[in-house]
Formats: structure tokens, sequence, C-alpha cells
């Protein structure tokens, strides 16, 4: 049993900045990865950002590298996703979610457990 809180979102104007949080708790907070995902109104769910709970090894979407950066604070169990020069097209509910075990880092249905989401808007 592991529970997931996301939080950070809002509305920002292109070119702007915002910084996700996702605290994590259980009676376990073993997973292998932890990652963020991404889900807009009529589209699939897609993976963003991904970083393994070992080794702290990191992944990003094609779409979003070099904008969006994944970072960890062990000691307060909490992931981030530090999203920059966002766009209109990041426009989505932002999740974040655990995996136990990955064959591919960004593939949402290999993770198991599920934030409630936060909303992110860009728009001018």
């Amino acid at each position: 049993q592991v529970q997931l809180v996301e939080s950070g979102g809002g509305l920002v104007q292109p070119g702007g900045s915002l910084r996700l949080s996702c605290a994590v708790s259980g009676f376990t907070s073993d997973y292998y990865a932890i990652g963020w995902f991404r889900q807009a109104p009529g589209k699939e769910r897609e993976g963003v950002s991904c970083i393994s709970n070992s080794d702290g090894n990191t992944y990003y979407a094609d779409s979003v590298k070099g904008r969006f950066t994944i970072s960890r604070d062990n000691a307060k169990n909490t992931v981030y996703l530090q999203m920059n020069s966002l766009k209109p097209e990041d426009t989505a509910v932002y999740y974040c979610a655990t995996a136990g075990g990955l064959l591919q880092h960004l593939n949402p249905y290999e993770y198991d457990y599920w934030g409630q989401g936060t909303q992110v808007t860009v728009s001018s």
C-alpha cells in the first residue's frame, strides 16, 4: 500500500515555469522507480520522466527533454518535476506513480500506484 500526493499545479503563461511535488508514503516506500505522467483530455496517458530509486538515473520523453528536470529528496520522500519553458501543449493533468520493476521506464502500464493528479494549464 503506497500513497502518492501530487501538488504544485496551476495556471502559467507560455514560457513560464512550475515545480510539481510528489510526496510518497505508506506502509512501505520500497519501489524501483517513480515517474511523472500526463494526460490531456481525449488523449492517452504518456510518460514524461522517471527516476530510479537505487542509482538516481533519470529518463525523459523527447517532448520535454531540455525543459523538464526530475529530482528527489530522499529525506522528505518527495520527488519533484521542475518544468521550464512551458508550452500550451504541456497542458494536462500530471500524475506521479511508482513501479516495482520496469522493462520500459516511461510505459505507464508498468506502474502500479498512482496519485490523484494535479492540473497544469499553460495559456496566455
